[in-house]
């Protein structure tokens, strides 16, 4: 079972649509005690995996993640090393803070920051090529130089290169995925980049 995190905006029904097509069952998390394991002594969380689906802004996210008590469930989560995958606004929310609200603290899973594209045609609306790092577990039989879907105005900017499995350039060559244990996130939508983005996240799916 995977744990689809709804705090109140994303992309839900087309990930939602996207796991189907994999036949996966994918369900919404009720609250942050179902991550954090459930209510009770010896309750333990239903879900094998979760997934933060994308859009949203940096600053009122995190704020919501804070409030709704989701984001110490998900910092738990992600440090015991389970597998998580966060897509778009999910990969930014991991690192310790972005432009977009640079009073607002993130997640502070990944250092480094997220930044503003320095060009004048931002957000970035589009097919994007990506290029993987070989041996990239969400890229196993994929091209290591695929398109997949971009819109966003930030991306981020890791201070330890080696969690980057992925890079893609839009004025600035940019971390476009990371990957480190069972964590992962990418910048794109899988969910919208058609066979390729299918096959991307059947590979997360169903790693061992």
């Amino acid at each position: 079972m995977i744990g689809v995190i709804d705090y109140g905006a994303g992309n839900l029904g087309s990930v939602m649509n996207a796991l189907q097509r994999l036949g996966c069952e994918g369900r919404f998390v009720k609250g942050p005690e179902e991550i954090a394991g459930g209510k009770g002594p010896g309750a333990k969380a239903p879900y094998e995996k979760l997934l933060f689906p994308g859009d949203g802004h940096f600053a009122t996210a995190m704020t919501s993640l804070e409030k709704s008590g989701y984001a110490e469930a998900l910092r738990e989560w992600i440090r015991a090393d389970k597998p998580f995958l966060g897509i778009c606004i999910g990969l930014q929310l991991l690192f310790d803070s972005s432009e977009e609200g640079a009073s607002i603290r993130g997640l502070g899973l990944i250092p480094g920051t997220v930044k503003r594209f320095p060009g004048r045609k931002v957000p970035q609306i589009g097919w994007n090529q990506t290029q993987a790092r070989p041996g990239s577990k969400l890229f196993r039989g994929l091209s290591e130089n695929s398109f997949f879907y971009y819109i966003h105005s930030y991306y981020t900017a890791p201070d330890d290169d080696s969690v980057t499995a992925a890079w893609a350039e839009y004025y600035v060559r940019y971390c476009s995925v990371v990957e480190r244990g069972a964590l992962a996130a990418v910048q794109f939508h899988p969910e919208k980049s058609g066979v390729l983005g299918l096959k991307l996240l059947e590979n997360w799916i169903y790693a061992s």
